[in-house]
């Protein structure tokens, strides 16, 4: 039975989230449940994010804004690179796909992703750096493809790239989804069809979190979603998990997965260099 997250449309962090953390144990996402990779817990640390509205703030998301360009311009700032098991699932052609753990390295200046796909596909690797091999990622399947077969590049947007996935490789990563969230926020703004709860007080994989949960009660074409949630980490004051839901199809219905992105294990500031996004590394595609 879907239960019905708090309606109020609030600008103000909330003490008391009874509504919101039976929505979080309705919702939390699998993936994250029992995952042993998870960065180490920590004990409940105070949110550092301000939602209070300003004078000039009208709509609940303006706040939500002001601090999603904070997160913005912290990751700009401080976060340089960084490891992590990605989780994901995704509804491609109204099905929704399989859970994907890939884990992955990422570097900001000039982006560069690695990734090696743990569960399905194992051992698949894909490479990508931006300005290089023309703009083409690189990418090794693994199984029996991967004795026969070299690396081969494609386009990060074509067909065989985009196989499986909802966006390409050029728009993964922590700094894409704070990016992607805030151009939705953007288009959100211009109705007043919205109600946001926030949650200073929340838990993800053990981590101390912010929960920013935005919901659109009625469905309108301008919506990419009904409710879609951010967890903000209170420590690393990165976004580690991202889902979306859409309408049910019936009333008091469980409201269907869109998408889920969950950043497990994460380790900010590698010290990465150019060597780690090499395709004559020979740690990567190995055969």
């Amino acid at each position: 039975m879907w239960t019905q997250p708090a309606t109020q449309q609030t600008r103000k962090q909330f003490s008391t989230v009874s509504c919101i953390s039976a929505l979080c144990l309705l919702l939390m996402p699998q993936a994250v449940s029992g995952q042993a990779t998870e960065v180490a817990p920590v004990k409940h640390l105070k949110s550092p994010f301000d939602f209070a509205a300003r004078s000039d703030e009208k709509h609940p998301l303006q706040p939500v804004m002001h601090v999603m360009r904070g997160v913005l311009d912290h990751i700009d700032q401080q976060v340089h690179d960084y490891s992590c098991t990605l989780i994901k699932r995704e509804r491609l052609d109204d099905e929704l796909g399989e859970r994907q753990h890939i884990f992955m390295k990422v570097r900001q200046q000039p982006f560069s992703v690695y990734m090696h796909f743990l569960q399905p596909h194992k051992d698949r690797e894909v490479l990508y750096v931006a300005g290089m091999n023309d703009g083409d990622l690189i990418a090794l399947d693994g199984g029996w493809k991967r004795k026969i077969m070299a690396p081969v590049s494609l386009d990060p947007e074509g067909m065989l790239a985009m196989s499986g996935q909802k966006y390409p490789i050029t728009r993964v990563g922590m700094r894409n989804l704070c990016e992607e969230y805030l151009k939705t926020l953007e288009e959100d703004i211009q109705y007043s069809e919205c109600e946001v709860d926030i949650n200073p007080n929340s838990r993800i994989g053990g981590r101390s979190a912010t929960l920013i949960q935005v919901m659109h009660p009625t469905p309108r074409k301008a919506f990419r979603s009904h409710i879609s949630r951010i967890f903000l980490d209170n420590e690393l004051r990165v976004p580690v998990h991202f889902d979306a839901f859409l309408w049910p199809a019936e009333a008091n219905g469980t409201p269907p997965l869109e998408e889920s992105y969950t950043y497990t294990n994460l380790k900010i500031n590698q010290g990465f260099t150019s060597k780690d996004f090499d395709k004559e590394n020979p740690d990567i595609f190995k055969q």
